[in-house]
């Protein structure tokens, strides 16, 4: 059996959507997902709790879609069943975001569950190669991809982020702890004539069972906003989230999105 530990956002639903069967949905205090009936509901100072009562109900396997922030931990709410995985709690709390998804992951492994990536529960979330609108991107604009790519690599090798701006060869924003809707809206009342790519790829050698990137029709109104040319991503590691509109979008507003290559 499995169980969507589900956060906000658009992908706990899009992923739930397109199961055969209804999983158990999760959901951790504060993050309840937006549009879903949640079953259950743990704190995150009664995790070892939580888990038991998940393979009570007979989980085998778990995916985690969705965001959710660092909550702090309350000492007062620990229970007995949880304290053993205080110190790895704390020290995740402590890692940048992949250290964190990391050491979580691993506690569910060892308590026997099975973690599944949203992307291997629904492979329609990975895009193929290549264009995706009608609108296709210029020379200029792949080269300035090639560039954002290996700032993508150098941010995440540092466990920094997952996505930049750049145009003409230079970066325009990067991705930090506030995420990509942020960084766009920096570039709102940017002093140039616009243009220039979006690059969202995950970090090298990250664990791809959580936190893979995603775009999804807010990207698209953000990058118009920013005055951006398109969108690139990464083929196998950038899920697009309700795609159709997405796609619609972009061909209604002249932008571009173009799956590219995966390169080291």
């Amino acid at each position: 059996m499995l169980a969507v530990i589900a956060g906000t956002g658009a992908l706990p639903t899009e992923v739930v959507d397109q199961l055969a069967n209804r999983p158990v949905i999760c959901a951790m205090e504060g993050f309840a997902p937006d549009t879903l009936d949640v079953d259950m509901t743990f704190p995150l100072e009664q995790l070892g709790t939580f888990i038991a009562d998940l393979k009570a109900r007979g989980v085998t396997q778990i995916c985690m879609a969705g965001a959710v922030r660092r909550p702090a931990i309350d000492p007062s709410r620990i229970d007995a069943a949880t304290m053993p995985l205080v110190p790895i709690l704390q020290q995740a709390i402590m890692s940048g975001d992949d250290g964190a998804l990391r050491a979580v992951i691993g506690i569910f492994e060892d308590a026997g569950l099975q973690v599944r990536a949203a992307h291997e529960i629904v492979p329609a979330l990975l895009p193929a190669l290549g264009p995706l609108t009608e609108a296709q991107p210029s020379d200029a604009d792949l080269s300035d991809a090639n560039r954002a790519a290996g700032i993508v690599r150098a941010m995440g090798a540092a466990d920094i982020g997952q996505a930049c701006v750049v145009s003409k060869g230079q970066a325009l924003a990067v991705e930090g702890i506030f995420g990509t809707a942020w960084m766009l809206k920096s570039l709102t009342q940017r002093p140039d004539a616009g243009g220039g790519v979006l690059f969202k790829a995950p970090k090298p050698d990250q664990d791809r069972r959580a936190d893979l990137p995603a775009i999804g029709p807010d990207t698209v109104a953000d990058a118009v906003a920013a005055g951006l040319s398109g969108i690139v991503i990464e083929k196998g590691g950038v899920m697009v989230l309700q795609r159709p509109q997405v796609i619609a979008e972009c061909d209604r507003l002249g932008l571009f999105l173009y799956v590219r290559e995966r390169t080291n």
